[in-house]
C-alpha cells in the first residue's frame, strides 16, 4: 500500500505580544507538515531552516527579525512545531502588526511562508 504523499506546509501560526516592562516580548510559533525525511538507523529525521519578518501597523517591513534552524529526530515525524521569540522597543507604534514566517525544508529545498498577526497596545 502506498501513502498519500502529504503537501509541504505550514499551518496554525500564532503571535502574542508581552509587556515585559521596558520593552515588548513577542512570541511566535508554526507548525509544519510534508517535509521530506530521511532514515536515520530506526528513527526518522528532518531539517528545517526558517526566519521570521515583522511587519508594523505603518507597513514598514524589518527582515529577518529572527532566525533559526531546527533537526529533529524521532521514531514518529508527523508535524514539527517552530518557535520564534524576541523584542520590540517598547516605544514601539500601538497597532496591528504582522509576522511572516520563511520556512526552507533544507532536505528538499522546498520554501513555504506563514503570517500571523498580533497588536500592541498599551
Amino acid at each position: 500500500s502506498k501513502k498519500e504523499e502529504v503537501k509541504f506546509e505550514a499551518f496554525s501560526p500564532e503571535a502574542f505580544a508581552y509587556d515585559i516592562g521596558d520593552s515588548w516580548e513577542i512570541n511566535a510559533t508554526v507548525n509544519v507538515k510534508g517535509f521530506e525525511k530521511k532514515e536515520v538507523g530506526d528513527e526518522l529525521s528532518t531539517s528545517l531552516g526558517f526566519s521570521v519578518d515583522l511587519i508594523d501597523p505603518d507597513s514598514t517591513e524589518t527582515l529577518d527579525v529572527f532566525f533559526d534552524s531546527k533537526e529533529v529526530t524521532s521514531k514518529e515525524l508527523i508535524d514539527v512545531q517552530l518557535e520564534a521569540q524576541f523584542e520590540l522597543d517598547y516605544n514601539s507604534p500601538d497597532g496591528l502588526y504582522k509576522i511572516i514566517f520563511h520556512i526552507t525544508d533544507k532536505y528538499s529545498g522546498k520554501i513555504i511562508t506563514a503570517e500571523a498577526e498580533f497588536e500592541l497596545k498599551k
